[in-house]
């Protein structure tokens, strides 16, 4: 069974690099350019995990694991913030709204890939 991955951010190029290192592992890739995007595109199908910036234009990180966990039948499903914020206190704020994991940019393609199958039960 393929799992399905959606990565939301607003850069182009991360969005092509998280794509491809987790398609070359072996992982379904949808992509979201924004938190609003991202939130309605999520609704559209069954995710195993989702991959969020925290700072993106129209809904930012912290608003996209808000709304993703406002359902219940969603609070299982793993969501790993990846950006270039490193506080304390981004962490503990995105952790408090649900958050699986935080994973800082620029990423490293193994430690992407093993985080992604080890918060879904694959590692």
């Amino acid at each position: 069974m393929t799992l399905s991955v959606l990565a939301i951010d607003d850069s182009r190029t991360m969005r092509m690099l998280v794509s491809q290192t987790l398609k070359g592992a072996g992982f379904d890739v949808v992509t979201a350019e924004d938190g609003v995007q991202g939130v309605e595109t999520f609704a559209t199908r069954r995710f195993d995990a989702v991959i969020t910036d925290i700072n993106m234009p129209k809904l930012d990180g912290f608003g996209v694991i808000e709304a993703i966990r406002q359902s219940p039948k969603n609070r299982r499903v793993p969501i790993l913030v990846l950006t270039t914020e490193s506080s304390e206190a981004f962490r503990n704020r995105a952790r408090g709204l649900g958050a699986t994991g935080w994973l800082v940019k620029p990423f490293e393609e193994e430690g992407l890939v093993n985080t992604v199958r080890l918060v879904t039960g694959q590692g």
